[in-house]
């Protein structure tokens, strides 16, 4: 589903005046929302925070019941104080922070890895009570190929790096899924 460049701004300034508010009040603004896209129900989104080139936080949910710009807010919160890999964002940092959005497509089982095209899908990899998902960028940014993105997702989810190998014999469960990705320009 394709935001035009006004939805994505809404949605940057959404989660940059979350974080502002979150971060100096402790409470959510009240959002002002004018575009009918930002209402829809139903999309998962994450949202990931980097400050120069190093990730500053990342989350987010793959399906939610709420209205695209809530969710967009609810991430922001959570990626600027509730990842568990850094310690909780600053006032100070923010002006240094760049924000990326990742809206996304239902999830998809897939059946044979060949399925999956680096570049376009992300992968959420399940075994047991074990999950790991790493999104489409992240391949790209990386420069990996199939397999590595695959290692990298099962390391993620704290499994052994050869974990997918075990899709074959039902052991393990491989979701792929799109995302439209937009970021601010300042980064």
């Amino acid at each position: 589903m394709p935001f035009t460049a006004e939805e994505k701004n809404a949605l940057l300034d959404i989660a940059r005046k979350t974080i502002a508010s979150f971060l100096k009040e402790g409470i959510k603004p009240h959002l002002r929302i004018e575009h009918e896209k930002l209402l829809e129900a139903g999309r998962g989104a994450f949202v990931s925070l980097h400050k120069g080139n190093d990730l500053r936080g990342c989350i987010g949910v793959f399906t939610s019941k709420s209205p695209l710009y809530q969710t967009v807010s609810d991430m922001a919160i959570s990626a600027s104080t509730q990842d568990p890999r850094f310690r909780p964002l600053t006032q100070d940092e923010l002006p240094f922070v760049t924000i990326e959005i990742s809206v996304l497509s239902p999830l998809k089982k897939i059946s044979e890895i060949k399925e999956i095209e680096v570049g376009r899908d992300g992968i959420y990899i399940v075994k047991g009570f074990h999950t790991g998902v790493l999104l489409p960028q992240v391949a790209t940014e990386h420069g990996w190929n199939r397999e590595t993105f695959l290692t990298h997702t099962c390391l993620k989810a704290g499994l052994p790096e050869g974990c997918w190998k075990g899709w074959k014999k039902g052991d393990v469960e491989i979701y792929t899924f799109q995302a439209t990705v937009f970021r601010e320009e300042n980064g």
